[in-house]
């Protein structure tokens, strides 16, 4: 690999960023002092999300997007789909049914576009890679603030231990590019490619069916998250499940990258 590939970003942002987390958990373990516990679920939770916004935002941006626009649509699209989806889905998250389940990916889809929306209706932003981008940050904004709600859970119910919090905040990590961020992006790209073609917001079969897939896409996600994985049967279940749904996750968003970066 060439020197150039090193100087990217996106690859200095990750680097930096799993280095400190490692030394900030060994930190942890090594002097059992809890305060370093917030610092790891922010670098646990955020790392893999920034990182995966700033490969987009290197690749596939419109020029006049700048950074504080992105990182308003980062936090401010993360917060507010984030407590929009929590208020929705006070009453449903009592029952565990698979239309219960259905519910809430629909009403967290749902949430994650009212910042890109906004972006949407101003019309200045007309092309399916900006599209991309902003779906991709508001997703990944709300996977990151989840993902540190899941940590502290974890830690409140284990009674503080460490172990079942670094695994969450692994396994969430990891895993984010191929859940919120990928089904967000790619309807918005859906989104922004339509009204790009038509030269008018619409909202089309086209866009329909990229809302409905993601929608599906996070239902079956939310329903192997809650199978009981104690069972062989079940654990063989939930892994070829997962593995489907985020080659099907990341597939749809990687065309919808590749075509936009086309007509860059």
């Amino acid at each position: 690999m060439n020197r150039r590939f090193y100087q990217q970003r996106w690859l200095q942002l990750l680097g930096g960023g799993v280095f400190l987390f490692a030394v900030t958990e060994q930190a942890l373990l090594v002097t059992g002092n809890l305060n370093f516990v917030p610092t790891i679920m922010l670098l646990g939770a955020f790392v893999v999300p920034i990182t995966f916004v700033a490969y987009f935002y290197e690749h596939v941006r419109d020029r006049d997007i700048s950074m504080p626009l992105l990182t308003s649509c980062f936090f401010v699209g993360g917060i507010v789909g984030l407590t929009t989806a929590g208020i929705l889905e006070y009453a449903t998250l009592r029952s565990l049914s698979i239309p219960a389940l259905f519910g809430i990916a629909l009403i967290e889809e749902s949430a994650k576009l009212l910042f890109p929306i906004g972006m949407y209706l101003a019309w200045r932003y007309r092309h399916e890679a900006d599209g991309l981008l902003f779906g991709v940050a508001a997703g990944m904004g709300f996977a990151a603030l989840e993902t540190m709600g899941y940590g502290l859970v974890t830690l409140m119910q284990s009674q503080g231990d460490v172990s079942s919090l670094l695994q969450v905040l692994l396994i969430r990590g990891l895993l984010s590019p191929a859940g919120h961020a990928a089904w967000t992006g790619f309807v918005c790209a859906v989104l922004w490619r339509e009204r790009e073609r038509a030269q008018r917001p619409t909202l089309n079969l086209a866009v329909a069916s990229a809302f409905a897939l993601a929608v599906v896409l996070h239902a079956l996600w939310n329903i192997l998250s809650s199978l009981d994985t104690q069972s062989t049967l079940h654990f063989v279940v939930f892994m070829a499940g997962l593995s489907g749904i985020t080659i099907v996750s990341l597939t749809v968003v990687i065309r919808r990258y590749l075509e936009s970066r086309k007509s860059l």
